[in-house]
């Protein structure tokens, strides 16, 4: 077997009831959730008992995959397993760089904190939202985002997708504008235009929140969702950066693999980034953990 990625889910895969089960079946994942109750009382009990709505809002979303990705994290390890390479899709680029050991989970769940605070707040004051786009290549997608004032390509997720932020009054004229060019724009769950201009004041906020941490060297390498390639140089200004920039996640899938890695693991809800694997490389193996069963089922794939 080649190497092993950790790869961590982003906003937009939360569930009602996540990380209930990993609770109970993992004693180091049920220390995840009591830690992260110590510092945001009332975690666990969202994530196990929270509507739909309520996850749905970004300052919730946020802590609350943050902790069930690291739980899901502190169950591999349990068991004895570790990655070679980490990674995270916008959100979970923080769990990525707190399991890398960069930074404390105390401290990444607090930055995760501010940053679905300001994120909301910045999402409260544009009226944006964001879609996939399928079945356009990037060049012809980009120039078509340049005919409206706040339409920006965002998410350059799997060969033949890429998410876009748009200004809400201009997104049904590009989703028509879309279609009329053979491809085809998806709505997504999120509640805001993230990693484009309308984030700007998210940014500038958290750059303030950044300052006080202390960022480490990660154990293994750890890619960052604006460049696609390993981190270097100043974490906190690419933190601060992503949050207005795309993520490269194509490039970072591609630059992985090139590196050695044949295995991806997908930490927390959903098999979103699974599936944008598969659609981006052939001949690798992709498992995820989100629960007791894809726990077990990637314990036996990987030997454990």
């Amino acid at each position: 077997m080649g190497q092993v990625a950790f790869v961590f889910a982003g906003q937009g895969a939360q569930y009602p009831g996540m990380g209930r089960s990993l609770c109970e079946c993992s004693a180091a994942a049920a220390e995840v959730f009591r830690r992260a109750d110590a510092i945001r009382p009332g975690t666990a009990d969202m994530c196990f008992s929270g509507t739909a709505e309520t996850l749905a809002e970004t300052r919730n979303t946020q802590p609350c995959m943050y902790t069930v990705e690291m739980a899901a994290y502190a169950a591999l390890r349990e068991a004895g397993i570790s990655a070679d390479a980490m990674a995270g899709f916008s959100l979970g680029e923080l769990a990525a760089l707190a399991a890398s050991g960069a930074v404390s989970f105390e401290a990444g769940l607090g930055l995760v904190i501010r940053r679905g605070a300001l994120m909301q707040e910045a999402a409260e004051r544009a009226e944006s939202a964001m879609a996939a786009v399928v079945g356009m290549a990037p060049d012809a997608l980009e120039a078509l985002c340049g005919n409206y004032q706040q339409v920006y390509p965002v998410n350059y997720n799997c060969p033949g997708q890429i998410a876009v932020s748009g200004a809400k009054a201009e997104m049904d004229a590009f989703k028509a504008a879309v279609k009329a060019a053979g491809g085809r724009a998806i709505p997504l769950r999120v509640k805001g235009g993230f990693h484009s201009p309308f984030m700007a004041a998210a940014a500038e906020g958290f750059a303030a929140d950044l300052t006080a941490v202390e960022f480490a060297s990660p154990a293994v390498p750890l890619y960052s969702d604006c460049t696609g390639l390993p981190y270097e140089g100043d974490f906190a200004a690419l933190l601060q950066k992503q949050i207005v920039s795309p993520v490269r996640w194509q490039s970072i899938v591609e630059h992985m693999a090139a590196n050695g890695v044949d295995t991806f693991i997908e930490l927390g809800p959903g098999s979103t980034l699974t599936g944008l694997i598969s659609k981006t490389l052939s001949g690798v193996r992709t498992l995820r953990v989100e629960d007791a069963d894809t726990l077990a089922e990637a314990l036996k794939e990987v030997g454990a």
